[in-house]
């Protein structure tokens, strides 16, 4: 009985390595953190303040996620930091858990939604704002919020009802599904077959809506006959698509798959990407091929240099 317990804490195991490569870890992800948490900030302040349309309202409410999914970056900074192995209580681990596997959830529903959205907006222009109306996308982004957090209630009670073996250490920087599930003491094979199905039902099936919009815009705009007119349908989705592909591909390749604990030794390096590089990406991502986005991104970045230099 002295080698297993319920737990009431873990270890985390953190970054290997010399204090310089922590430091210079350190270095690297404190700039992507930072530049995310203002990014994502000043997008959520333009949605709500100068881009009224459905698309900028999804996409208020996707930053807001990227913040929340960040907020693992300050954990990860502290142990970089502070190198070594530290120790984190039971609830705070649930706490951490549950928010992180939440925000991702909700994140592939509102994806799918704005894949409908640019549907819409290409290939049903006239009933566009009837449909999309405000109404209807605030129930959008109230459905996806709630049913999601929701549908993340009970992977975080199979993960966590497992006893667990002595001593508690988590080899990730912070509470890793894989981790918990490679260090229980108990049979987890059917639960990581039940959380397989359930990644499977909420990553491939907020997927389906966003391939099959896909589809009917790229079978709408090969009809196009104009360049300008391809040009003006694409730059409508370019945006969503580029971060549909980077955000899809980290967390397919992280959660579908039926064994869990296999990922223990090198989804370090995913959930990095999950975590602090497709969040940095999104402000560009959204800015960059818009212009309505780049010049209220541009007042807002303007508008908060302003506030630190008062």
């Amino acid at each position: 009985m002295g080698t297993y317990s319920s737990a009431t804490k873990f270890c985390l195991l953190g970054f290997r390595g010399s204090q310089k490569l922590h430091h210079i870890l350190f270095t690297i992800f404190f700039f992507f953190y930072s530049v995310t948490v203002m990014g994502n900030s000043v997008i959520i302040n333009c949605a709500d303040k100068r881009l009224q349309s459905p698309m900028y309202f999804f996409l208020g409410h996707l930053s807001l996620l990227e913040t929340l999914t960040t907020n693992i970056g300050p954990v990860m900074l502290w142990g970089l930091l502070l190198p070594g192995v530290r120790t984190i209580s039971l609830t705070v681990c649930v706490a951490q858990f549950f928010l992180f596997l939440a925000a991702g959830t909700t994140e592939f529903a509102l994806l799918g939604a704005m894949a409908v959205d640019c549907y819409l907006a290409v290939c049903n222009p006239v009933r566009y704002n009837i449909i999309m109306s405000s109404h209807t996308c605030n129930w959008i982004v109230i459905v996806s919020w709630m049913f999601e957090f929701l549908s993340d209630i009970w992977p975080v009670f199979a993960t966590f009802q497992f006893t667990f073996c002595k001593p508690n250490g988590l080899d990730h920087f912070f509470c890793n599904r894989g981790q918990l599930l490679k260090l229980s003491w108990d049979d987890t094979l059917f639960t990581e077959f039940i959380l397989f199905l359930m990644a499977v039902f909420i990553i491939v099936g907020s997927l389906i809506p966003t391939i099959v919009s896909y589809t009917c815009i790229i079978s709408t705009i090969l009809k196009i006959p104009s360049a300008s007119g391809w040009r003006k349908a694409f730059s409508t989705c370019a945006s969503h698509f580029t971060f549909v592909i980077t955000g899809y591909s980290t967390c397919i390749f992280l959660y579908v798959k039926p064994k869990q604990t296999q990922a223990a030794e090198y989804n370090k390096i995913v959930f990095l990407l999950i975590s602090l590089v497709t969040p940095f990406l999104n402000p560009f991502i959204f800015t960059l091929r818009n212009d309505k986005v780049k010049v209220a991104f541009g007042d807002g970045v303007k508008h908060c240099c302003q506030l630190l230099k008062d």
